[in-house]
């Protein structure tokens, strides 16, 4: 496309319109926001529940419309993963509702993939376009050509749409691309997997470290809530981290360590634990299997061994262990969630949950809790068609521990590329940004030029969209039903999403999309009820609850049970020895380490940094950057440099640079952020800013893209996770 000013980057040629229509700022206010509720109550101020979508944590929340439009979001005081408060993005989610940028129309790609041309189609012409395609790649070449990518409970009737279709490729990069390693490190240990949002019993804990955590930068609600009480209470705090992150000014134990040496840290903690008698032996002893091979394992890493490798003095090394011993079983070390970094990270995960297990601190108050869940029966949908070919993400389950569920993404993308084991010929993305979420966007664009079909539904136009033959405008959290939340956390509840307002165009919700599109697919026994209430009002129901009273509530709490040993809860480890095991036979006969051994991480090339990325609290990776409120907090990045790198290259503190990587990629213009907060081997940056899309008009190239920076990624051994903090970069000096 040609070169056209900020505030019309997208031409958009309809077969319905003789001029071209314009994505664009526009005013959705305009229109009003009229009230789902009942169009009597368009006068005066009305309280709504539902639960937030700014991130993964699903708080409960209270929308306030005042006179018919938009007005506040808060806590909603029942829910217990709110409390009453939101975080930044929680009550800057009105801005979802008035973002200029939003998708208002279906559109069908009139130009290449990636060129950002499309028509205005109606919703029937997108619909059935995707349906006759989708119908003929299932003649050809089977409904296991198509895969299905989704973020956000927000996905789940789609997932079920695809299901039905019979693919079982589905996927969820929030596994291999983040959180998946921890889960698979503690469930190899502990038999369970932390779970969303994490068991951390912060709010009673003694003493917590975090690895690389940045707990007030990653704004998790409930935990940062926590964080406040315990800090309050007196609680200590160890951060390890090669930069000085907030939650480091409040630590009594800062360790700035080397990047990628944190499996050597870990076993020296142990090894001090284990030599000085500090561990829980009781525990130990009576749940432990393997200890005298871990034991044997870690008598290597002495506190002098691992200084020669972290960075960290040993006399540091010791303190820290013995603070966190101290306080056991009230102590732990935070598991963490984006957790992809180096491709031996289940392995570092597990060596996490194993100074976990010498503190004994399992389902310990101050600790681990044990989470519970209310219990709400699914619909009663039928039996989904079995699938005739293997999964093509994982052929021969090269990585054992893959989550079938969540699926490997880089994995179906190779099958893309190489179409082996089978083609595949159609992606459907919904509300993921595979461009900026997987590693090597190359990689990507190249997967998506061989496919027949590629689908996004989302709320912006992201750079995932741009490549897309069909562009759906989902409605936003604001406007919609969604599926119930029942997550599993200290007490059970069940949580209910609701429209507040009308869509200001033409978007539609997400079930709506799925149960229309099976009509065209010849699928409608799959969606047997007849709207989104009656589908809501049966799984409610069967549970024997209210689902009037959930809807004007917003939240049903169930009844307590126990979450803690404190509390009467017996141990229950569903690992094969059924014990906490600290060697592990069940990696052992897979020919892999059965115990975490620590790999010494490449060094950068001559002049170049290590580079590292994280989050800012009034952002949600890249999903929010052009919502007006919260730009107006944070519009662009910073890159930190250390200063005495910055003086090096004759820089000074707010200049701009770029950086190049590795392979000779070169960042958007980036501002400089010179600070001792950092080592001198490493730069970190915040991920979601610098986009590529133009039609985000209002936050387009604002700061650098650290997606487009990773092109290098270890692979997982045990779980096919991508690591992806292998990336190095140098300074690009601006003219």
């Amino acid at each position: 496309m040609k070169s056209v000013s900020r505030r019309k980057f997208l031409q958009i040629s309809s077969a319905t319109f003789a001029a071209a229509a314009t994505i664009g700022p526009v005013n959705y206010l305009s229109k009003g926001s009229k009230l789902i509720a009942d169009d009597k109550l368009q006068k005066g101020i009305h309280k709504i529940p539902t639960f937030c979508n700014l991130c993964f944590w699903k708080c409960g929340a209270i929308a306030t419309v005042k006179d018919g439009t938009l007005w506040k979001i808060e806590g909603n005081p029942l829910d217990p993963l709110s409390n009453g408060r939101l975080c930044p993005r929680g009550t800057g989610g009105v801005g979802a509702y008035s973002d200029p940028t939003r998708l208002k129309y279906p559109l069908i790609r009139t130009g290449s993939r990636g060129s950002e041309s499309w028509k205005i189609v109606t919703w029937d012409e997108a619909l059935g376009f995707i349906a006759d395609k989708l119908n003929k790649i299932k003649a050809e070449h089977g409904p296991e050509a198509v895969a299905f990518f989704a973020h956000g409970i927000g996905g789940n009737f789609m997932k079920h749409l695809f299901k039905a279709y019979g693919t079982p490729h589905i996927f969820a990069p929030s596994f291999a691309q983040c959180r998946g390693p921890r889960e698979v490190g503690f469930e190899l240990t502990f038999g369970d997997p932390i779970g969303s949002p994490e068991r951390t019993d912060i709010e009673n804990t003694k003493c917590m470290a975090l690895i690389g955590s940045h707990l007030g930068e990653n704004m998790h609600n409930s935990q940062v809530q926590e964080l406040s009480k315990a800090i309050e209470n007196g609680a200590s705090i160890i951060v390890v981290d090669p930069r000085f992150s907030i939650i480091a000014g409040k630590a009594k134990f800062y360790l700035p360590v080397k990047p990628g040496t944190d499996i050597a840290l870990l076993h020296a903690w142990a090894n001090v634990m284990i030599k000085e008698n500090l561990y829980d032996k009781d525990f130990v002893s009576n749940f432990g299997f393997g200890f005298e091979q871990f034991v044997a394992e870690v008598s290597q890493y002495t506190p002098e061994m691992a200084y020669t490798e972290t960075g960290i003095e040993p006399q540091v090394i010791v303190d820290s262990a013995r603070e966190l011993a101290r306080s056991k079983p009230a102590s732990f070390i935070h598991p963490g969630r984006h957790v992809t970094w180096y491709g031996d990270d289940a392995q570092r995960s597990r060596a996490i949950a194993l100074v976990n297990a010498l503190l004994g601190n399992w389902y310990h108050k101050g600790a681990f809790f044990k989470p519970v869940k209310m219990q709400v029966p699914p619909y009663p949908y039928p039996e989904y068609p079995e699938a005739s070919q293997p999964r093509a993400d994982n052929p021969d389950r090269i990585y054992n521990w893959a989550d079938e569920e969540e699926g490997l993404p880089t994995g179906i993308r190779d099958a893309t590329i190489t179409g082996k084991p089978y083609p595949i010929k159609s992606w459907v993305v919904y509300a993921t940004n595979l461009m900026n979420a997987l590693p090597n966007q190359e990689e990507t664009q190249k997967a998506i030029n061989n496919l027949d079909l590629m689908v996004t539904v989302d709320v912006i136009p992201s750079e995932i969209a741009g490549w897309s033959d069909v562009v759906l405008p989902e409605s936003t959290y604001l406007e919609r039903f969604d599926d119930l939340n029942i997550s599993p956390f200290k007490i059970p509840f069940v949580g209910i999403r609701q429209p507040i307002v009308s869509s200001p165009d033409d978007q539609k919700p997400n079930y709506w999309i799925a149960k229309k599109l099976s009509e065209k697919l010849g699928l409608t026994n799959y969606f047997p009820w007849n709207n989104i209430e009656d589908y809501l009002k049966t799984r409610i129901e069967s549970a024997g609850l209210s689902f009037a009273e959930l809807k004007e509530n917003g939240i049903i709490l169930g009844s307590k049970k126990p979450i803690y040993i404190e509390d009467g809860l017996e141990y229950n480890f569903k690992t094969p020895s059924g014990k906490v095991e600290f060697y592990s036979p069940q990696l052992a006969d897979k020919g892999l380490d059965p115990i975490p051994k620590y790999i010494k991480p490449d060094e950068p090339p001559a002049g170049f940094m290590r580079l590292l990325f994280g989050r800012v609290p009034v952002h949600t990776f890249g999903s929010t950057q052009s919502n007006p409120i919260l730009r107006d907090m944070i519009d662009e990045n910073e890159v930190w440099i250390n200063n005495d790198i910055v003086r090096q290259n004759g820089l000074n503190n707010g200049d701009y640079i770029r950086l190049r990587n590795q392979d000779g990629v070169v960042s958007n213009k980036v501002k400089v952020k010179a600070t001792e907060r950092i080592r001198t081997d490493c730069v970190y940056m915040a991920h979601g800013f610098g986009h590529q899309s133009k039609a985000l008009f209002n936050t387009y190239q604002k700061g650098a893209s650290d997606s487009q920076l990773v092109t290098r990624y270890k692979t997982d051994k045990l779980m096919g996770g991508t690591g992806m903090n292998v990336n190095f970069v140098t300074i690009v000096r601006e003219a």
